[in-house]
């Protein structure tokens, strides 16, 4: 059967959402795909004025993308940024947690029950007796305690998952993403990336791929991945004398924030899935014209992931797996720039803030 079924699975797991800011909707398809390996996450409610929504498309199985959307949500929460109010470092420390996390016995476990074969392993899971060891993160007690067990010197997982993750506080958006799933949003009716596609030909990923001791083959980090920057993937994040941030590989994802105003009217997270078969304007004109006719946005997405699918397998494109949320801002937004006086053309005239972001 190898990579593809006989024929595209399109039964969809979709959810709508709102509250008094916002209204959302999300689904996800397999397709092509013999496996499903996205997984999302939506909170409209994070906190009292917060809302956090998450695509994770994986690679080489489900697992990471399953635990990011699991955990990811909750390490923004317990970061002591995020409680001053810095939301961009609470993503970044965030985002790099998961990978710390994956690891020894308790993240083997927790990898295992969420992985694609766990009637292989479940035997041993439910043998083991764990010795939780606590220890200090940051001078505060250890969220994540170690445990004792045959795995216990596990370094993490071989699979991966990109990560992108949009949080609105109040009038502000702020985007973190590691790897080719995107966020977009549209300003009346014009398209602007809030993320960029990490992908190893770029100038400042192949630099730190080969100043990490890596190589790029045919647009794949040494050979094997199309990614420069996701979480999981522990074979290319070994060198023991660099930081997370500088490894081969790097789950640090790049951050841009944006003050919100009246003229926004809704984000898109997806998955590469979608992006390899419609450009950020393509979509941003497909939603908005599917809006004055359809309210239940899951129903837009699925009408997305069918504009998307390819007939057949011959081409690749359109075969993906696909997750989309659709974010679209329930009433106008009383601060920030109106577009009336300042029509954004580019990222900096929309005043999207990349000081976050690596160089």
């Amino acid at each position: 059967m190898g990579v593809y079924l006989s024929s595209p699975k399109t039964d969809k797991a979709s959810q709508d959402g709102e509250n008094d800011r916002l209204r959302y909707g999300l689904s996800s398809m397999q397709g092509w795909r013999t496996t499903m390996e996205d997984a999302h996450a939506a909170y409209p409610d994070l906190d009292i004025s917060t809302s956090f929504f998450g695509v994770y498309d994986g690679h080489g199985g489900q697992a990471v993308a399953k635990f990011c959307a699991r955990y990811l949500h909750e390490q923004v929460l317990r970061q002591e940024s995020y409680l001053s109010g810095d939301i961009g470092t609470s993503l970044q420390k965030a985002f790099l947690r998961m990978d710390e996390m994956m690891c020894g016995q308790r993240g083997w476990r927790e990898l295992a029950s969420l992985g694609d074969n766990i009637e292989k392993v479940s035997g041993m899971i439910e043998g083991l007796i764990w010795s939780p060891r606590r220890g200090q993160v940051n001078g505060c007690l250890d969220d994540w305690p170690s445990e004792e067990g045959p795995h216990s010197s596990f370094h993490g997982p071989t699979s991966g998952s990109t990560a992108c993750v949009a949080i609105i506080r109040n009038n502000q958006l702020f985007v973190a993403n590691a790897g080719d799933s995107r966020c977009v949003i549209s300003r009346k009716g014009q398209a602007y990336d809030m993320s960029q596609d990490h992908k190893p030909d770029l100038v400042a990923e192949r630099e730190r791929i080969v100043n990490a001791g890596g190589f790029i083959v045919v647009g794949r980090v040494n050979g094997t991945l199309n990614l420069s920057r996701a979480i999981g993937d522990a074979e290319l994040k070994q060198n023991k004398k660099l930081p997370a941030e500088q490894q081969i590989v790097t789950a640090n994802p790049d951050i841009r924030t944006v003050e919100l105003c009246d003229d926004d009217e809704f984000l898109v997270l997806a998955c590469d899935g979608i992006w390899d078969c419609m450009s950020s304007q393509q979509l941003v004109d497909y939603v908005r014209e599917q809006l004055n006719t359809e309210t239940k946005l899951s129903a837009i997405c699925g009408r997305v992931f069918h504009r998307c699918l390819a007939p057949d397998t011959n081409g690749g494109e359109g075969c993906d797996n696909m997750t989309m949320i659709l974010v679209q801002f329930k009433k106008p937004v009383k601060s920030g720039p109106s577009a009336e006086q300042q029509p954004p053309s580019s990222h900096q005239e929309m005043k999207v803030d990349t000081s976050n972001m690596d160089k």
